[in-house]
């Protein structure tokens, strides 16, 4: 974890903390986040992570549990495939209400109640007896964990509009992640004798860690960077401020009325078809084309550990180089890596297949912090909570689309049209990136800083 000096600096466009965002201004985030809240920012970011990490076993250690779960309950193990969509429509959708509420009144009360829930679900899933409490706790746990993703994401873009592709990164990052240190301990007691303490174990840490996150979470003060008083830069004028300060800020329904958002919105929608269609199905692709168990066991296992790494690398380059390039860039190989991954697995080429996993995903996880850093350019920081919760709700059509849409085409027309179809969206979103520029009346439009391209 870094640290802020009160000596004038932060990161700049080289990447390194100094004084400079765009080598215009003056502007120190560091010295005045720090006179905000008496420690370094970083410790913000520390507990943003810390709570991704706690609340990612609802996303990632799922495939460990349904098993001893569905033995339990003498459950049909297909009967419990709907718990997992439920996750993804409650994680989705509670996010805008919760960003709003975050953006009017602050993280303290929402996250207190965020880990209620989420700690709470894990914990009452140790005494589910029956399908329907299933269905109901995880669907409670997934509007905690919605609640902690769109916290913990803007936590970074409120705090270092200087570094949202970084910060934004490893917040992320922790929340795929984060449980690779969960999964270890629930497949050696994925027992029908031992799930249920499993989970009463792990309920409690979520609980715990994001309690403590509730605490020392909290928000600038209005203005806080002074802008209006010409303390920006030094003149007067707001060329030293990043992006998401020094243009206009957009409420959610004036955002709503601008074409870049709907184009975001699509191309977040194509990203997460690409990216979730993998996740979701890395295994059953390997064995379609008869490789060895060890490569389906490999590709699953490396997979969020590609996914997060990328978030928190690829966020650093998006501060230091033009966020357009760098998007376009990674959708672009994402793609490709997507349609060579169907290659190797036609050729029978376990390593190789491994690799492009490693290489669709590594390019492709970072849409989570691409978009989030990207709209508060062009919108603004101060509703950054609801505006990217609105834009998040696109991760249902890719669900759907991974998840119903990918089912029908498998049983169709077989897995290689529809793998190869992943690696069409994520080349066609790459393409679009090029298509953004900032709206009209956003006071970037001739002045768009080298960050956001």
């Amino acid at each position: 974890m870094g640290s802020d000096e009160r000596d004038g600096s932060t990161a700049g466009t080289n990447g390194a903390e100094s004084t400079d965002t765009d080598g215009s201004g003056g502007v120190d985030y560091a010295a005045r986040a720090a006179d905000v809240l008496g420690f370094s920012r970083w410790w913000q970011i520390a507990a943003a992570a810390g709570m991704m990490a706690a609340v990612s076993p609802y996303q990632y250690v799922w495939s460990s549990i349904e098993q001893p779960l569905a033995d339990s309950l003498d459950i049909a193990l297909p009967a419990l495939g709907a718990v997992f969509s439920f996750y993804v429509v409650f994680q989705s959708l509670s996010q805008f209400p919760a960003g709003k509420w975050r953006d009017s009144r602050g993280p303290g009360a929402l996250t207190f109640l965020a880990a209620l829930l989420a700690g709470g679900g894990y914990i009452g899933l140790a005494y589910a007896t029956s399908l329907w409490q299933l269905y109901l706790l995880y669907s409670l746990g997934a509007v905690g964990v919605g609640i902690v993703y769109t916290v913990a994401v803007n936590t970074a873009v409120k705090w270092f509009p200087d570094r949202t592709g970084l910060t934004t990164g490893v917040g992320t990052m922790a929340f795929a992640a984060g449980s690779a240190l969960v999964v270890p301990y629930v497949r050696a007691n994925a027992t029908v004798a031992a799930y249920s303490n499993v989970l009463r174990n792990i309920g409690i840490g979520i609980l715990v860690v994001t309690l403590v996150g509730s605490f020392l979470l909290r928000d600038p003060p209005e203005n806080w960077l002074d802008r209006e008083n010409g303390t920006d830069g030094g003149d007067g004028d707001n060329e030293g401020l990043a992006a998401s300060i020094r243009g206009r800020n957009y409420s959610t329904r004036e955002m709503l009325s601008t074409w870049q958002f709907w184009l975001l919105y699509a191309m977040f929608i194509a990203m997460a078809s690409a990216d979730l269609l993998v996740i979701a199905n890395v295994v059953r692709f390997a064995e379609n084309f008869g490789l060895a168990a060890l490569v389906a066991t490999l590709s699953a296992t490396l997979l969020p550990v590609a996914a997060g790494v990328s978030r928190m690398i690829l966020g650093e380059a998006i501060d230091r180089f033009s966020r357009k390039h760098v998007m376009a860039g990674s959708f672009l190989l994402a793609g490709l890596f997507r349609i060579g991954l169907v290659g190797a697995g036609e050729a029978g080429n376990g390593a190789v297949f491994v690799a492009f996993v490693l290489g669709a995903m590594f390019f492709s996880s970072p849409l989570y912090v691409f978009f989030p850093s990207l709209l508060a350019d062009y919108f603004g920081a101060a509703n950054s909570s609801g505006n990217y919760a609105v834009l998040y709700t696109a991760k249902v059509g890719g669900g759907v689309f991974s998840g119903t849409v990918a089912g029908y085409l498998v049983a169709t027309l077989g897995w290689t049209p529809t793998f190869t179809l992943g690696g069409v969206l994520a080349v066609a979103a790459g393409l679009a990136v090029y298509a953004l520029r900032p709206p009209s009346g956003s006071g970037l439009e001739t002045a768009e800083p080298a960050a956001a391209d």
